[in-house]
């Protein structure tokens, strides 16, 4: 079964760190582009970072850029977003998905927004909550 198992998330104050996991299971990364998506209540879902194992290219929304770092181990076929210096406003469910081709890193580095409606593996969702 295809499936991503997402681990991490959690409660933080304001400036701390988090770190979620995205770990692939019946498939493995390596010609995939894997995003991480956040949705807050009431807010549409939102495009946080991607990184694409076939071609190198790495996508930072501007509302994390230089505070959101995403890596892969390819290893452990999974990947992570480490989240520092976060802010209320951060507040939110983290999804990550699975794309088979680069075309997730590639258009939003082109048009500056990740596309999510044609993902269709995608993890459970992780809180992720920092108080002011």
């Amino acid at each position: 079964e295809v499936q991503l198992v997402e681990s991490g998330g959690g409660l933080v104050q304001t400036g701390g760190s988090l770190r979620l996991s995205c770990a692939a299971s019946g498939f493995t990364f390596d010609d995939y582009a894997v995003g991480w998506f956040r949705q807050a209540p009431g807010k549409e879902r939102e495009g946080v970072s991607c990184l694409s194992h076939s071609d190198g290219k790495i996508y930072y929304a501007d509302s994390v850029k230089g505070r959101f770092t995403i890596s892969s181990d390819n290893a452990k076929n999974t990947v992570y977003l480490q989240m520092n210096s976060l802010k209320p406003e951060d507040t939110a469910v983290y999804y990550c998905a699975a794309d088979p081709s680069p075309a997730l890193c590639t258009i939003a580095q082109d048009m500056g927004v990740m596309v999510s409606k044609y993902l269709e593996v995608w993890g459970q969702g992780k809180q992720v909550t920092v108080s002011s």
